[in-house]
């Protein structure tokens, strides 16, 4: 928006006016709400995100929401009714960086910022490509063929990606040229992966079971839990937490707390399907599930407060790149958008 048209919004007493837009962020069809005045009256307004016009799904005069359109870029949201246009506010959009895909837990990023993810594949099912790296600058390149069902990743304190397979109950320590090497075995259906600052690795069983695996792959149980459904995702708090998500039938699931001594408590309750998490500096929790019945990006504060930050379907999990941002994953492709968050590198 101009200067000189900046001015006139606030000159036209009938011109709609924005208050703010939560989310903030989305992903494309994400819906987002626009808060304001005059934001509609008997006329639909036309409402753009940069230059794309965005789809009305509902209106009022104070609240309206929209669905973000395929295609469309991070820029100003405006308002305009007849001859009338708001101020403008920013809106983050989510855009594609990787598809073939098929991601069922959190991508990982190592300490140059190359991005790694899945094709895990039907259960059983042998396929080209078992790890994709993405470099800084977008490229996608094979990185690890031979792996059944790739499942989790994590990346130890040694430099070394870490990866669970499902079907075989085995995890895989990868080599920086991609080769891979059996590290542990007999875990069941194992699924999420994290390191705790020992170096020690926790694979969740989603049959129910967590095991702590120490330095040279001997394997202990650490904590059991109910089954998921569908997967464990584990992710450590600074304070040596490990916090499991894993969802099951239930419309009201929790993030479980799990001590270092292996006490097992619920650490927040109220989400739906919850799945891969990543954690920032200030150990805010970040994780794909639904709130409330809004689906995408959850953030929990250590005070427990949650709110949506990025509104989204099909999410998986995500993760923080060492440049400030986040990297999303749907059962599909890979995305990336500016969250304003200083997150951890997983681990």
């Amino acid at each position: 928006m101009t200067l000189l048209s900046h001015l006139r919004s606030h000159a036209d007493p009938n011109a709609p006016h924005l208050d703010r837009i939560t989310p903030a962020a989305a992903m494309p069809d994400g819906v987002v709400d626009i808060y304001g005045a005059h934001l509609a009256d008997t006329t639909r307004p036309l409402i753009t995100i940069g230059d794309t016009p965005a789809a009305l799904s509902f209106t009022s005069p104070s609240r309206v929401s929209i669905r973000v359109p395929d295609g469309s870029i991070s820029g100003d949201v405006v308002v305009r009714i007849h001859d009338h246009h708001s101020n403008s506010l920013p809106l983050n959009v989510a855009v594609p960086i990787a598809d073939n895909l098929h991601p069922i837990a959190s991508p990982a990023v190592d300490s140059e910022g190359n991005i790694y993810a899945t094709f895990s594949g039907t259960r059983g099912q042998d396929v080209p490509v078992s790890i994709f790296r993405i470099d800084r600058d977008y490229q996608m390149r094979p990185f690890v063929r031979g792996l059944q069902n790739a499942s989790a990743l994590a990346f130890g304190p040694n430099g070394h990606l870490y990866c669970s397979s499902r079907s075989e109950g085995t995890v895989y320590r990868i080599n920086p040229d991609g080769a891979s090497v059996q590290f542990a075995e007999g875990m069941g259906i194992a699924t999420g992966l994290a390191f705790d600052d020992s170096g020690n690795l926790y694979v969740g069983d989603r049959s129910g079971t967590i095991f702590k695996l120490d330095t040279q792959g001997s394997v202990f149980v650490f904590a059991t839990l109910e089954p998921s459904v569908s997967a464990y995702h584990l992710a450590f708090l600074s304070d040596g937490t490990l916090l499991v998500t894993g969802p099951t039938t239930s419309s009201n699931e929790a993030i479980h707390a799990i001590s270092p001594d292996g006490e097992v408590s619920t650490w927040y309750r109220g989400l739906g399907r919850p799945q891969g998490m990543a954690i920032d500096t200030q150990d805010n929790v970040y994780v794909a599930a639904s709130l409330h019945g809004e689906r995408g990006i959850i953030r929990i504060t250590p005070q427990r407060e949650a709110s949506v930050v990025l509104s989204g379907a099909g999410l998986v999990g995500l993760a923080f790149t060492e440049r400030g941002e986040a990297v999303l994953a749907t059962n599909s492709a890979l995305y990336t958008v500016d969250l304003g968050v200083e997150g951890r590198l997983s681990r």
